[in-house]
């Protein structure tokens, strides 16, 4: 069997990836761009391997080896699911592998912006300390997590995660019902008093038609003026001009980003133009990407890829 990997470099090269050996030939791409580069690198391919490459009817049309296309990543958005299902080509993806990294990132952007740290850091370099009067300076007001109530969109195992670390640290959690359910469930609370209520409100949910532009405009009005917004989730879960607006003109204290609508964010992005404001933070789509995780990610994807070629090797004995 043949395997490819369309784009290897999205993954640091000391993460081992180590196929089975069922497995005869191998051969990983850094980077696949184009159309024709995917129908060329995957035509005697009998196995797929791809993290956000591009795989459409149109390059599967001409791939006629190929059996098993193993998503390197949750999201299957970027792979034809129909096509395969016509073609009989198995589709596999990896779930559950960043149940710590993803809330361990929400956390430190959540202190980031709690205590003021980008500021005091800033500040420092500026040569503030030095010219201080006294032994510190305090310039920036400096709050605790202890006492203050978090708001959860997305119950799951990252919600349920940062839940368990929100109360370590004394804080009060919300789980919120969806926005427009008819009914609130027990153990949670209707959206539109959550998000009036939180201190902090933070995303853990999947985007799709229900959830798309969940915190717009109206939401933020409704919001504390010292409320922090999370999104480690996905970008299209913010209407990004309306949180633009709602930073630019106070009615928020901060947000801290790891996602966008576009990625790689082009430099005309509107979250750009708050990339040198403070008290908001963002950061390129890596709360998923702790060494731990992107190895168990692998990992969990070689096993998969084992059994698919392990089941082949015995189909094909006398």
């Amino acid at each position: 069997m043949k395997a490819v990997f369309l784009d290897r470099g999205s993954f640091p090269k000391h993460i081992d990836i180590t196929l089975p050996a069922y497995i005869d030939e191998y051969v990983e791409y850094d980077n696949t761009t184009t159309p024709e580069q995917v129908i060329e690198r995957i035509k005697d391919a009998d196995i797929v391997m791809v993290n956000k490459a591009i795989l459409n009817a149109e390059s599967l049309h001409h791939a006629k080896s190929v059996k098993f296309i193993q998503v390197m990543a949750t999201g299957t958005n970027n792979v034809d699911l129909d096509a395969c299902e016509a073609m009989s080509i198995k589709v596999s993806n990896v779930a559950g592998y960043s149940g710590i990294s993803v809330p361990e990132h929400t956390f430190a952007m959540l202190l980031a912006l709690r205590r003021n740290l980008i500021h005091y850091l800033e500040d420092i370099k500026a040569g503030k300390w030095a010219e201080a009067e006294y032994f510190c300076f305090i310039d920036h007001p400096i709050k605790d997590l202890s006492g203050s109530t978090i708001a959860l969109i997305g119950g799951g195992a990252l919600g349920q995660k940062v839940a368990t670390i929100a109360r370590a640290f004394g804080m009060e959690v919300l789980f919120v019902e969806r926005k427009q359910a008819q009914t609130v469930r027990s153990g949670y609370v209707s959206f539109h008093d959550a998000i009036q209520q939180a201190d902090i409100v933070s995303l853990h949910c999947p985007l799709n038609a229900d959830t798309e532009n969940l915190i717009g405009q109206a939401e933020f009005s409704m919001m504390k003026p010292s409320c922090l917004l999370l999104n480690m989730s996905r970008g299209g879960l913010v209407d990004e001009s309306a949180l633009v607006n709602a930073l630019k003109g106070g009615h928020i204290a901060g947000a801290a980003f790891d996602v966008a609508t576009q990625e790689p964010m082009p430099l005309n992005h509107p979250l750009q133009t708050l990339t040198h404001c403070p008290n908001f933070l963002l950061t390129p789509h890596i709360a998923w990407a702790s060494d731990e995780a992107m190895q168990t990610l692998i990992d969990i994807a070689i096993d998969k890829i084992a059994a698919f070629a392990s089941a082949g090797q015995a189909d094909t004995q006398p």
